[in-house]
């Protein structure tokens, strides 16, 4: 059965993808944005895979662009706007904190806050947080990002709990490392600020740890599977891909039981 479904941030990455792909199983997407710029782009996209999205600007820290939201009638919500950065948590300047948690945590609830209220009004609907492999997971120099998702996974959760009582669904979907430039973008965005003749954290070894996002997955795979999973009425909670990923989260969470310091 076809399923309405609104997707945020999705101008780029895994987001266009599966609002495309979503599109192309049939399912009326409608598509905000973070920047007029990028509605264009989208529509053309779009129509060049030979499908129709309902694009419009929504940028998710602006009250007035949150409110267009109101607009729609949606089956399911998919909060998947997010920015990501790396860097020392000992030494990383507090307003680009500031402005993960603004876009990944607060801003992002605000727009599930506003789905919530449509579903209890309808009685049903599905809340989907696109989480992380961060947000179970930490590693050194990328703790910001890997804060936000821990956050949002906290309110996922408990959303779960609260929501189940009007009907409402509520779950996250963790992708792995993929090959959309997000991941490449946020090791590049600490060098901005970081000064090795005034910061103590290695240098060296952050360069070292950098190379790791040269191993990424494809993002069609990932794309594939949310397409799967988004209009199912019935899944798991959480949905983590690739399962390699996941086999790499539990083992994780399960040193961290035994881990000594």
């Amino acid at each position: 059965m076809a399923k309405t479904i609104l997707i945020t941030g999705a101008a780029t990455g895994l987001g266009k993808g599966a609002a495309i792909g979503l599109a192309k199983e049939g399912h009326r997407v409608i598509a905000p944005v973070e920047i007029h710029a990028q509605e264009t782009s989208l529509r053309e996209e779009a129509a060049a895979e030979g499908v129709e999205l309902e694009v419009f600007k929504m940028d998710i820290k602006n009250p007035a662009d949150r409110a267009r939201m109101l607009r729609y009638d949606f089956d399911i919500f998919v909060a998947n706007a997010a920015i990501n950065e790396g860097g020392p948590l000992g030494e990383v300047p507090m307003p680009i904190f500031r402005e993960i948690f603004e876009v990944n945590v607060f801003s992002t609830l605000e727009t599930a806050q506003l789905a919530a209220k449509k579903f209890v009004e309808k009685g049903k609907g599905k809340i989907i947080f696109m989480s992380s492999m961060a947000g179970i997971m930490a590693s050194p120099y990328s703790g910001l990002y890997a804060a936000s998702k821990h956050a949002l996974e906290a309110i996922a959760k408990t959303m779960q709990k609260e929501m189940a009582h009007f009907g409402v669904q509520v779950a996250t979907i963790n992708p792995g490392p993929f090959a959309t430039g997000f991941n490449d973008r946020a090791v590049e965005a600490k060098w901005k600020w970081f000064n090795e003749d005034i910061h103590f954290s290695p240098a060296e070894e952050m360069k070292e740890k950098d190379k790791g996002v040269a191993d990424q997955f494809d993002p069609a795979d990932m794309i594939a599977k949310m397409v799967e999973i988004i209009p199912k009425d019935s899944h798991k909670f959480r949905t983590v891909y690739p399962p390699e990923t996941e086999e790499q989260m539990k083992k994780e969470e399960a040193e961290n039981w035994e881990k000594d310091i």
